[in-house]
């Protein structure tokens, strides 16, 4: 992979189009795979995401995102003295030499969420620039963690009690505990907890990228194909709220496909009939109105 340049335009989103079926269900496949193995690598599985959105992006593709991980982290010194040193280090590699950040514009960009895009970019959302935090200096030997603040993703360095957060949406500011305090409040309007600063799991990472893209494709419904994939994704996840189900046989209704729509509509409303006779009536009415619909 050459090394990425900034993308001089922040403007809106380009149109990615998802692999033929083949090679989208050999993603969705190893992707699968990837998340019920016994150590998710979340390098890899961010980067099947980015497969299942662009088509262009190939096996050959997918090595040379790591490999761009790699020679990133092979520029980090070796073993700072702590984890300030470590945070301090990864800002001047990622945010100040290399150009890694994000601006509001990039809310409205799917490729904000893509890995792969983020790298050739230099720009993402705060959750996918703090992948590129974890996977360069995690190569590199470092204490760190992504830290799932309310509303805003950062990376943490080091052990309870010795923390240093580190923002990489901000080029990797290292953040006081005010900061910290400001971000929380400034999300939620509640004050910063310390359960709120524990270390957040590959797969908790991984939940929150998908749906993000989900909220992403709802704001557009004319991407209703954007909001397929990344439910057939979460739904590979090992566990998964069963109104995803829900969610995919709207969307196929959406599509146009009412037949499987109802159909999947049926099956939820079977599955929820127990604890909810009345929403799943509801749903039930939802298949028939689908299935009219092909008339």
């Amino acid at each position: 992979m050459q090394p990425p340049v900034p993308d001089p335009d922040p403007g809106p989103h380009t149109r990615l189009s998802p692999p033929p079926p083949e090679r989208a269900a050999e993603v969705g496949r190893r992707f699968g795979e990837e998340a019920r193995s016994e150590r998710p690598d979340l390098a890899t599985l961010c980067l099947l995401l980015g497969a299942a959105a662009d088509g262009t992006l190939d096996d050959a593709g997918i090595d040379a995102a790591q490999m761009e991980l790699d020679r990133l982290a092979g520029q980090l010194p070796y073993r700072p003295d702590g984890p300030l040193a470590w945070a301090t280090a990864a800002h001047r590699l990622l945010g100040d030499r290399s150009g890694f950040h994000g601006a509001p514009s990039d809310y409205r960009r799917l490729e904000s969420s893509l890995l792969h895009e983020v790298l050739r970019r230099r720009r993402g959302l705060p959750i996918l620039l703090s992948v590129v935090w974890l996977e360069v200096t995690r190569r590199a030997g470092a204490p760190v963690y992504g830290v799932a603040l309310p509303g805003h993703f950062v990376v943490g360095f080091g052990p309870a009690g010795d923390q240093v957060l580190a923002d990489p949406f901000d080029g990797g500011r290292v953040l006081s505990g005010a900061d910290a305090q400001t971000l929380v409040e400034g999300a939620t309007g509640v004050p910063l907890e310390p359960a709120m600063l524990e270390p957040a799991d590959p797969l908790d990472v991984v939940r929150r990228i998908l749906n993000n893209v989900r909220a992403w494709a709802a704001a557009r419904p004319e991407r209703s194909e954007v909001g397929l994939w990344a439910v057939d994704l979460s739904l590979l996840m090992p566990s998964h709220p069963a109104r995803l189900r829900y969610d995919r046989a709207r969307l196929l209704v959406q599509r146009g496909d009412f037949t499987d729509g109802a159909e999947e509509l049926e099956e939820y409303a079977g599955l929820i009939e127990a604890v909810d006779e009345a929403a799943a009536e509801k749903v039930r009415g939802e298949a028939r109105s689908a299935r009219a619909r092909l008339n």
